[in-house]
């Protein structure tokens, strides 16, 4: 219903036909509410209308379907009331009256009824009849979610049309998949269409290039046409061939994507910050930058990002690389350490532990990968043994969800325009997408307090005030944040933004040359 601007610096409407009217009920509950644009038609010409934002919000709290993530960043929107009058009308009730909620309250995207549900046999349960787990599951919600699962969507999409400019004309996994434009879309229908509801490729086609040296390849031979989030070093080795400087565009902006190092807080050895703290003394962020980044990204204190001016805590230091100062944090949490053996303490029990970490990453990712490497080395220099386990990225998803392993290697992706860090923090995200398992109730209410305030200026404080927890704490370690580097074909206007995954593909368009 709405969607990110980097341009507005904020969510924009999308598939609403204007941002919502919001008030406020109670001392708890925000009522935000949509009216669907009337032009707005799925790809069988059906209107898009509000049952189909109820049908959505029931998918996602669906017993028997994988949707934890969903119901983490979602699971503020309880209920959801149609008019009666205006089958486009619809108003969300939301817990909390937090003005991120009002943006996250249209960025989800809406499903088909007509396809997934063609009997409507969803519409007699209420969404909050859903999340009531000590009640039995209705037979009719399990018989859907059979019929949902049947669907195996991850492996056939083509099985869920949508009401976007394009649909898939052809895949195979791992290899390609093309999207085709639509020869009528609803939004070519508008006299004067924003930039979010713009479409002009005919087609899109994405090659799935897992090696960096074989992509840049391809774009140099014109067998691909635009080549984004590429690595560093091969930007730089294209941009300093006058061959081509001719034939390509580059272009490289700050984002909002960061890498980081992870620490599961639920095990034993990982438990206090005193230990996360002099872990993460053994990355020496400016050498990872000079190596994987050719020295251009950006260091920071937290998961703000330093270009967010308003918000970053710039008074708090950078991580620096020091292994004498991780012995001494060591020493002071109760680890121990006779010659040249290994770090021991007791546990809860009282039985010795060893300081043994596995590090999880994902594999085929050169930065993951030296930011790994590095790490043991300094580890091992000091007596820590590390254990690394670059791993496929879907078995990766399901070891952190799973708290199978000590810490990783990631990047998060966040974005301007919402600062709600429920999913990722908070003790409500634990199970869900808070895989570091860490919670406190300080850390929960100022999370709470942060989505709840609009003011700037006490947003900022706020803010700070988590920046310098999450500095003592050590959840996680962040340790540069990204640009996106992109090297297109000079025939194409490329859109760039500092949002995933760094240019609007529906907006590039060909340059006709000049006669």
């Amino acid at each position: 219903m709405l969607k990110a601007s980097e341009a507005d610096n904020d969510f924009v409407p999308w598939l609403a036909e204007a941002m919502p009217i919001v008030q406020w009920a109670d001392d708890s509950l925000l009522l935000v509410s949509y009216r669907l644009r009337p032009e707005a038609t799925w790809d069988n010409g059906s209107p898009v209308l509000a049952r189909d934002v109820a049908f959505t919000l029931k998918v996602m709290n669906c017993p028997g379907l994988p949707t934890e993530m969903d119901q983490a960043m979602f699971g503020f929107i309880r209920d959801i009331r149609l008019d009666p009058t205006d089958a486009r009308r619809f108003t969300l009730v939301c817990v909390g009256q937090s003005p991120d909620h009002v943006r996250s309250s249209g960025d989800f995207s809406i499903l088909p009824e007509y396809v997934l549900d063609p009997e409507g046999q969803l519409r007699s349960i209420a969404l909050p009849a859903l999340r009531q787990t000590s009640r039995p599951v209705p037979a009719v919600v399990v018989a859907f979610a059979r019929r949902y699962q049947a669907l195996e969507l991850n492996k056939h999409p083509e099985r869920l049309p949508g009401c976007g400019p394009y649909r898939i004309s052809d895949w195979q996994k791992g290899r390609y998949l093309t999207l085709a434009r639509k020869t009528r879309w609803w939004a070519d229908t508008l006299s004067s269409p924003p930039p979010v509801l713009q479409a002009f490729p005919d087609q899109l086609t994405y090659q799935i290039i897992p090696d960096a040296a074989t992509a840049t390849l391809a774009l140099r031979r014109g067998e691909i046409d635009l080549y984004s989030l590429m690595p560093a070093a091969e930007f730089v080795r294209l941009q300093q061939s006058a061959a081509d400087q001719q034939r390509l565009r580059f272009s490289a902006t700050d984002s909002y994507e960061f890498l980081a190092a992870s620490f599961d807080v639920r095990k034993s050895i990982l438990r206090d910050a005193l230990t996360r703290r002099a872990l993460s003394q053994l990355f020496d962020v400016a050498a990872l930058v000079q190596a994987t980044q050719q020295g251009a990204a950006v260091p920071s204190v937290g998961l703000i990002s330093p270009r967010v001016k308003a918000y970053y805590h710039d008074s708090l230091p950078l991580l620096r690389f020091d292994p004498t100062t991780a012995v001494s944090l060591l020493q002071q949490a109760g680890w121990q350490r006779r010659g040249a053996g290994p770090w021991t303490r007791p546990n809860a029990q009282g039985q010795p532990e060893q300081l043994r970490l596995d590090l999880s990453y994902r594999t085929g990712e050169p930065a993951y990968e030296t930011a790994a490497r590095q790490f043991s080395a300094a580890a091992r220099a000091v007596g820590v043994a590390v254990n690394l386990r670059p791993t496929e990225q879907s078995v990766l998803s399901r070891q952190l969800r799973a708290g199978a392993t000590d810490m990783s290697i990631r990047t998060f992706s966040g974005n301007p325009f919402s600062y709600d860090f429920t999913p990722l923090l908070h003790s409500r995200g634990i199970g869900a997408s808070n895989n570091t398992g860490f919670s406190l109730p300080a850390s929960d209410e100022l999370i709470d307090r942060i989505a709840t305030t609009d003011d700037p200026a006490r947003k900022a404080r706020l803010l700070r005030q988590f920046q310098l927890l999450l500095h003592q704490e050590r959840p996680f370690t962040v340790l540069y944040f990204l640009r996106y580097r992109l090297a297109a074909a000079a025939r194409l206007r490329v859109p760039v933004t500092g949002l995933k995954p760094g240019y609007e593909a529906a907006r590039i368009r060909v340059e006709v040359p000049q006669l």
